[in-house]
């Protein structure tokens, strides 16, 4: 069967539904043998077919259909019903990524998470140290995050959430003992030396490896423009018209910009045209290229229009298959007349579809691999409904962006374990000699704070919805004591890696905590050991009230003269 004969046949039937192939009687033979190759002719009553138009159509989006696929759908117009069955939802992830894993807190937050029952994945540079700490089956990358090849962002696809406990390793210069008791006592009682890399390695320039090692997977809080009219994005989407012409109807539609159609002045993308139901037609629709390479949007929930509408209903329909004629991810929307408004489709409520019929068969949508967008006006909705604000003729649906978006209340994605003093080597005024060690040597260690405080500045400036918490002195004590929460860097005292770790996985589910860098201690001193009595363990604490007085913006960094580090 050859394109121009499926076309034909498709003329009887809805937009993308194929029909019934119709042998005319043969008066309708012997017209049909005096038609141009430019036109066809259908029966009386309809206009003429454009199959210029048609074959051009097919070939700016890459060629024509699986004739396979055709053949399918001819057997299933004639055995097909509307399906009855709801489509299958998609498939989410929600693994948090636990790095600095084989550490102190970084261990503890992984235990924290698997006895919350959440999925865990742990980035770590030796694999038999990982898995005789964390067990022999914990979900495992191998990598350093101060060598930017080992750290392949394919093998973060999945990871919604981070809590970064990497951290340059301090240690005492005369070594320690078997079992790290120095190191567990803090460098207030010993001589200190970096071992291993160099802060700038890890705090720094590891910083800016894994974060864009993980950017794709756990996403920006603004969302991920996939079409606007900023700098050269415009320039991403190639839109080409798809109308009903490619089942023989008589449909046109185009892609357009407009210079001064923004709701602000500014430039705006038009989905414009005229929809006609001759032939049996009554759809149009503008559809991307192919992307070159699939756009990952895992990291998001749903996909954001700016639309200003004219009170119709359209169709956003997704790809996930490089092949020209396949299953389209599809939402309704509708749209108020006159009205810029924004439109938000989440990705579960997109339902399979191929020639106006739902697939309940088909899998999953995978928001990893998205390859083509389009925008749709039709006669028909799905398995044989109509849209009931269709009418025929002259539409216009202007639009200035299309973006992923992140569901609101929108929580922390990355959780960063930094320190208490990071703002204070370079404070003027400051009294070193009652600062915490860490503080008076600063240069000694390789700046260390200094590197910290740029591996946070970072953090911030990603665009991802992050958490950073500065404990003050880590102890191997239990959890359980009172805390003070402070901001502006400038509390000193200590705190146990366990308490630690039970706040960074609170942060993961808190809004209140998004955007927050906050100091943290215990209201015990250091003169005192802090104990509890196992058979009357200490309440579990509420976090969420601590984070709640948090606010966004302060650092620590607004009491430095100099620009920020």
């Amino acid at each position: 069967m050859n394109c121009s004969s499926c076309c034909a046949a498709a003329a009887s039937s809805p937009p993308g539904v194929l029909a019934r192939p119709r042998i005319p009687h043969s008066p309708s033979s012997r017209a049909s043998s005096r038609l141009s190759r430019r036109e066809v002719i259908a029966f009386a009553g309809q206009q003429s077919w454009d199959i210029g138009r048609f074959v051009r159509t097919l070939y700016f989006f890459n060629g024509p259909p699986n004739p396979l696929k055709i053949v399918e759908s001819i057997i299933s117009s004639f055995t097909g019903s509307a399906s009855s069955e709801a489509p299958k939802k998609m498939e989410t992830s929600n693994v948090v990524l636990v790095t600095g894993a084989t550490g102190g807190v970084g261990r503890r937050v992984v235990d924290v998470l698997r006895k919350k029952g959440l999925p865990v994945r742990v980035l770590a540079r030796n694999e038999d140290k990982a898995r005789s700490m964390l067990g022999p089956d914990v979900d495992l990358i191998i990598g350093d995050v101060t060598k930017e090849d080992t750290l392949d962002p394919k093998l973060f696809k999945g990871i919604k959430k981070v809590v970064n406990a990497v951290s340059v390793i301090v240690g005492p210069k005369e070594g320690d003992t078997p079992d790290r008791q120095k190191y567990k006592q803090g460098i207030k009682f010993f001589e200190p030396e970096i071992k291993g890399p160099s802060p700038e390695m890890v705090e720094y320039i590891g910083m800016q490896n894994l974060i864009n090692a993980i950017k794709n997977s756990v996403g920006l809080s603004e969302g991920k423009l996939l079409f606007g009219l900023k700098g050269n994005l415009s320039g991403k989407i190639v839109w080409g018209a798809l109308d009903d012409v490619v089942m023989g109807g008589v449909s046109e539609s185009a892609f357009q910009i407009l210079p001064t159609g923004s709701e602000t002045g500014g430039p705006t993308g038009l989905f414009k045209g005229i929809v006609s139901t001759s032939n049996n037609g009554g759809f149009t629709s503008i559809r991307t290229k192919n992307f070159t390479v699939p756009e990952d949007l895992s990291a998001y929930d749903g996909i954001e229009l700016r639309v200003k509408g004219d009170g119709r209903r359209y169709k956003l329909i997704i790809r996930t298959s490089y092949e020209w004629d396949t299953v389209g991810y599809t939402a309704s929307f509708d749209t108020t007349k006159g009205e810029w408004q924004s439109v938000k489709l989440p990705f579960s409520s997109l339902r399979p579809v191929f020639r106006a019929r739902t697939m309940t068969d088909a899998p999953p949508f995978d928001a990893s691999n998205i390859t083509s967008l389009q925008l749709m006006f039709s006669k028909f909705e799905y398995d044989g409904k109509l849209n009931p604000t269709f009418t025929e003729g002259p539409f216009e649906l202007p639009f200035s962006s299309i973006r992923a978006y992140i569901n609101e209340p929108v929580t922390p994605r990355f959780v960063h374990v930094s320190s208490a003093g990071v703002t204070r080597p370079e404070r003027p005024g400051l009294d070193l000699s009652k600062q915490p060690p860490a503080v008076r040597l600063n240069k000694e260690l390789g700046s260390i704070l200094t590197y910290k405080l740029k591996g946070e500045d970072l953090i911030r400036e990603s665009g991802i919805p992050y958490t950073i918490v500065r404990p003050c002195a880590l102890t191997e004590e239990p959890a359980g004591a009172d805390l003070i929460f402070d901001q502006g860097d400038n509390i000193t005292g200590k705190i146990s890696r366990e308490e630690v770790a039970l706040i960074c996985v609170a942060a993961l589910a808190s809004p209140n905590a998004v955007g927050k860098t906050f100091e943290v201690k215990s209201t015990v001193p250091f003169s005192e050991p802090y104990v509890i009595d196992p058979s009357n363990p200490p309440p579990e604490k509420d976090y969420e009230a601590y984070f709640k007085e948090l606010k966004e913006g302060i650092t620590g960094k607004e009491a430095l003269e100099a620009t920020p580090a």
